[in-house]
């Protein structure tokens, strides 16, 4: 019987706002810390966010973020997504790849990609990473 910290957490990314990657990033660092394996796949908007360049970026707020609320989360004051996944990567097994189809359509090449992207992978390579583990849209 496989152990439930062994199943890894796989993050689809295809949000590339601020807020959302501060999600994602908070949930890999947890998983990360607990001692799963995590893996991010990005798409669409995600993957722009992961440009050189373009991490440090603003990339705003979710649409679905109020009047009252957009002021509280850019007051934030955490740590950047950028950082949080970084972390992560210092205390567990977390691998991010970029989907090719993405890549594809925005005509992105590896050079275009941020260091901390691990390389690229089609859907079905990704699939097969999830195993019997989580799957997280974002």
């Amino acid at each position: 019987m496989v152990d439930e910290k062994d199943k890894p957490l796989s993050l689809v990314m295809f949000s590339g706002t601020d807020d959302k990657l501060t999600a994602a990033a908070v949930l890999a660092v947890g998983a990360a810390v607990m001692g799963r394996p995590v893996n991010l796949f990005l798409q669409y908007y995600a993957l722009d966010a992961f440009r050189v360049g373009k991490v440090k970026a603003d990339h705003a707020i979710s649409p679905e973020a109020t009047e009252s609320q957009a002021p509280i989360i850019r007051g934030h004051k955490g740590q950047h997504w950028s950082e949080l996944l970084k972390q992560a990567k210092d205390v567990g097994e977390v691998n991010i790849q970029a989907c090719a189809l993405s890549m594809d359509m925005f005509g992105i090449g590896r050079e275009d990609l941020d260091p901390m992207v691990d390389g690229i992978e089609g859907v079905a390579a990704f699939m097969a990473s999830v195993s019997d583990g989580q799957v997280v849209f974002i």
